[in-house]
């Protein structure tokens, strides 16, 4: 499962815990969970159900065939939340029950007997479920959506259309019987088995002959456009809605190459009959690995334009495909450990980046996957990756589940060398197939393999928070021929806690020029040469010395990035230039990059420009263009700006931003005639429209009232404009108006174009950053206008939809106001979303903080914004004082 949808993680969370510095991840009313007692072993579910789409009911019967592991039982619990339970047989024997709307405890009128298996059959009725199945139907403001039916089970949402034992640790063949108009199809797991007419009905009997758990059993209701492709005989489907043909096979058309990839690279071909993936209308996720049919949401599917510089769908296919053996062949038991699934999944994004485009491809997709979790860990909270303490288990969906579980592997990969560690998940997926796992049985598939005891560094990265923080400072002794390299590890100390530094082995690698440093053509690149070695990193500071024949020309830390970390690099200016210009790995080249402008000055400035311009990964010079900007000198802009004509558009993207953090007048006017005139990227348009409202206030008087400025009056014009006519897929440039937009905080006028956009009607996605952009313009209006927007957020917070709901919550959140409190509190009281529920909490807790804190902050802001422009000024004179001198 990837949720992909939307970016819910980066809240800015800074509050902490006590000792630590990071708030808790339990929140109050987590506790322990472990999985159930079996009562037997469900050897097959069987599902016949008859849809009334018009009505959104369903009403249905569901078989369970339970060999008993003990004799004696006398009573079965199943999970079934939100049904009408008509009648409950055993054997064909009418059962007495109870039924709480959660729980249906059956009292057997036999004792159960090991040896003799029984069936259970459920007679049932749902009418509009809340959660688990979900009807799609066109309204009133969107009479375009389609009519469908479809389910999500995880984490533990299946028992929500069908009675069950919903959890991960009962593995079971299944079959679903689904009735529907003929008109529809229906799709399911496993093999088609037939389709009988029934009036003007079609039955659908759909047969899953593998084992696999409920979470894992799908159904979809739709009228699709199918597309079939083939891997080994073995047929590979996309449905789409009708019209949308071409988009599938853009989108999902690498499938197959994808499926030969990681069956090799998993040492097993694929494991079931076929594989479908299907785009169903508001899903709420970005997909999920339903086994052999993987359901996506419809807004993966890319246009031509979109294509250009959009690889998120891309890998979004990987990560699902890649759960067909990781999560739907191997299962794991319980919830507690779910990273080996999504972490490798998310590693296989990694993989497959590699495969298709390229080792510095795939270092920098890993290096941002890292950098993801890092976020997580700073800003919202940190926490073991394996935990059995929360209070419902969708609250593991997270950074530290996903990304950091694909750091874990990278980090064993590393840690093996390539053949032992692909030995080891070969045999891993081999003796599991089809079987549960927990954490400790991928530990001993490694150790049986290879021999290798890898517990430290599950103790470490695993079974606790956290990673280390290095800074790393080199310098070099002419006189003895010394390399000298100190290693720090900064990271807080964590008081009775185990020892709070990390012990690892570490690759330095030392780039020389071979033995003649001064060859006697001059016109021939000296010849340069690695020397590598491996440290251990225990302590709090380490000092290494390395003796040179001459010395090195820049010393490489952690090449690969094989360690899961924060890495400051304290190198001297030549040999951070020398890195950046010459180190074979990208993410080396990106770490010099970074030091390089923490140091600032002209000569930092002149390096980084010229990687901007001449480093031959797009990364890298995405990179150096952030960190241009950070160098707050007059002269940056002269030198940012070449990066707007970089033929790759991910290039002139982070351009863009890197312009807008400028904030001068030159930057205001190339970004104005880079939106005149377009880009062929959707993203790159979008940004240039976003960045355009962070100049509203550029040069306004702050000591007079606020006003419209001219400069202000074009902004809003060309916004408005981007609004009416700039409609694009997933709406990805209206959107970035929108953000403009959300930027002028005091403009009244700005306010009054975002709620224009909060109707309904507005396409889904402007509609929802709309909602987003209330709660970040809220914090420049008067009194008055931020009653309005209060009002707007609480009226919508009565919409069910998840993705609003997510978008209330996110709006709120930046607003430090009791009203915001209290909308929040009745959103986390009332969804029946636990995602919801939990960001809804989250947010009350930084609400609280910022009560107590915003006006203070803002007149630091004010300060601090005064002070920096007086510095940069200052430094700019100074640097061409220098420079002529």
């Amino acid at each position: 499962m990837l949720q992909k949808s939307q970016n819910m993680n980066q809240y800015g969370l800074g509050y902490g815990l006590e000792g630590e510095g990071y708030r808790s991840f339990e929140f109050p009313g987590a506790k322990p969970h472990y999985s159930p007692d079996r009562p037997g072993q469900v050897e097959h579910i069987a599902l016949n159900l008859e849809l009334d789409l018009d009505r959104c009911q369903c009403q249905g019967t569901c078989q369970i065939r339970l060999m008993p592991m003990r004799s004696g039982i006398q009573h079965l619990m199943l999970d079934a939340v939100g049904q009408d339970i008509q009648q409950v047989t055993v054997n064909e024997t009418i059962q007495r029950f109870d039924y709480d709307g959660e729980y249906l405890q059956v009292y057997l009128s036999q004792p159960l007997q090991t040896g003799e298996g029984i069936e259970l059959a459920i007679t049932y009725h749902l009418d509009r479920p809340q959660r688990g199945l979900y009807f799609i139907h066109p309204t009133e403001h969107y009479p375009d959506k389609p009519i469908q039916v479809w389910t999500q089970g995880e984490d533990e949402d299946s028992r929500y259309w069908f009675p069950c034992f919903d959890y991960p640790g009962q593995l079971a063949t299944s079959e679903i019987r689904a009735t529907v108009p003929a008109d529809f199809q229906v799709i399911s797991n496993g093999e088609l088995q037939s389709i009988v007419e029934k009036g003007t009905h079609k039955i659908y009997h759909w047969f899953q002959k593998e084992i696999h758990p409920t979470y894992l059993m799908t159904l979809v209701v739709g009228q699709f456009a199918q597309l079939q492709d083939q891997w080994r005989g073995k047929p590979v489907l996309y449905y789409v809605q009708p019209g949308r043909e071409a988009d599938a096979q853009r989108t999902m058309g690498k499938t197959p190459q994808m499926i030969e990839f990681f069956s090799q690279t998993f040492g097993t071909p694929f494991p079931f009959p076929k594989y479908a993936q299907v785009c169903v209308d508001d899903f709420i996720f970005g997909g999920m690995e339903n086994t052999s049919t993987t359901l996506l949401t419809d807004r993966c599917l890319l246009d031509e334009r979109a294509a250009l510089d959009d690889r998120r769908s891309e890998t979004l296919v990987a990560h699902e495909l890649a759960h067909q053996w990781f999560g739907d062949l191997v299962v794991i038991k319980h919830w507690s450990h779910a990273w080996i699934k999504e972490g490798m999944a998310t590693y296989a994004e990694t993989l497959w980046i590699n495969q298709e485009y390229g080792q510095e491809e795939a270092a920098y997709y890993q290096l941002q996957t890292t950098r993801s979790y890092l976020d997580e860990d700073a800003f919202r909270y940190r926490r073991p990756i394996v935990t059995h303490v929360y209070r419902e288990p969708i609250e593991l969906y997270d950074r530290h589940l996903y990304e950091k579980g694909a750091c874990v592997y990278h980090l064993l990969r590393h840690e093996l060398g390539d053949d032992l560690f692909w030995k080891s998940i070969h045999a891993f997926v081999r003796t599991y197939s089809h079987r549960t796992v927990e954490t400790i049985d991928l530990l001993r598939a490694i150790e049986t393999t290879t021999g290798r005891n890898l517990l430290s560094i599950f103790d470490q990265y695993v079974f606790r928070g956290g990673h280390p923080d290095y800074k790393v400072s080199y310098s070099w002794d002419e006189e003895s021929h010394l390399a000298k390299v100190t290693v720090t590890q900064t990271q807080a100390i964590v008081k009775n806690k185990g020892k709070d530094c990390f012990d690892l082995k570490i690759n330095l690698n030392f780039h020389l020029i071979a033995d003649n440093p001064n060859p006697p053509d001059p016109s021939l690149t000296p010849e340069t040469i690695v020397q590598s070695f491996s440290v251990r990193v225990h302590e709090r500071q380490q000092s290494f010395f390395f003796a040179f024949s001459h010395k090195p020309k820049f010393l490489s830390f952690d090449p690969g990035n094989a360690i899961l970390k924060t890495l400051e690099l304290d190198y001297p200016l030549p040999e951070l230039k020398a890195q950046l210009q010459q180190d074979p790995d990208p993410v080396g080249r990106i770490f010099a990059a970074i030091a390089l402008a923490k140091k600032g000055g002209l000569e930092a400035l002149k390096i980084l420009g010229q990687a901007l311009t001449s480093d031959r990964f797009w990364g890298v010079r995405v990179e150096v263009a952030y960190q241009i900007a950070e160098i707050k000198l007059d002269q940056s802009f002269a030198v940012l700006e070449i990066g707007l004509a970089d033929p790759n558009p991910r290039v002139r993207r982070a351009t863009v931003k890197a312009l807008a953090n400028l904030k001068i007048q030159p930057s205001y006017e190339v970004l104005k005639n880079l939106v005149a005139k377009g880009d062929p990227s959707y993203l790159v348009e979008a940004d240039a429209l976003a960045a355009l409202g962070q100049f509203a206030d550029v040069g306004r008087n702050k000591s007079e009232p606020p006003h419209q400025t001219l400069q202000e009056s074009e902004i809003l014009a060309i916004l408005r404009q981007a609004l009416q006519e700039r409609s694009s897929w997933n709406e990805v440039v209206r959107v970035g108006a929108m953000r403009g937009l959300s930027a002028m905080k005091t403009s009244a006028a700005a306010l009054e174009l975002i709620l224009d956009y909060l109707e309904l009607g507005t396409p889904q996605p402007l509609r929802l950053a709309a909602i987003r952009a209330l709660g970040t313009i809220a914090s420049g209006q008067p009194s008055a206008q931020v009653d309005r927007i209060v009002t707007h957020l609480e009226n919508l917070s009565r919409d069910t939809f998840f993705l609003t709901q997510v978008a209330i919550v996110m709006a709120l959140e930046k607003m430090a106001l009791p009203q915001a409190l209290s909308i929040l509190r009745s959103l986390a009281d009332h969804t029946t979303d636990g995602r919801v529920r939990l960001l809804a909490e989250e947010a009350i807790v930084r609400v609280q903080s910022n009560l107590g804190t915003e006006k203070g902050m803002e007149a630091l802001r004010s300060d601090l914004d005064t002070l920096r422009t007086e510095n940069q000024d200052l430094r700019s004179r100074l640097e061409s004082l220098e420079a002529r001198l």
